[in-house]
């Protein structure tokens, strides 16, 4: 399911809500999650999950292509965590 079936099975459950108002109501959700897991807080939705940011630290590693050797710096990752309701949903 893409972002554009989301919106239009959102539409379908939700009486009375146009496509616009599922549209709005779908980015709202994403950019709240986005804002908090830029801050560095974590996003739990019980029964579903929790998002919340890693650091991968400072490794080396090689480039495929030229076989060199090369320094990965650390980088800061969005992670999501299933919940227990979820795993059992999808069983």
């Amino acid at each position: 399911m893409n972002k554009r079936e989301l919106i239009e099975e959102l539409y379908k459950k939700a009486d009375g809500c146009s496509k616009l108002e599922a549209e709005n109501y779908l980015n709202f959700l994403v950019n709240i999650i986005k804002s908090n897991l830029k801050k560095g807080d974590k996003v739990t939705i019980a029964g579903f999950g929790t998002f919340r940011t890693l650091v991968r630290k400072a490794r080396s590693g090689v480039d495929p292509q030229t076989g060199k050797k090369i320094k990965i710096p650390k980088v800061r990752v969005a992670k999501f965590v299933t919940g227990s309701a979820l795993k059992r949903a999808v069983k």
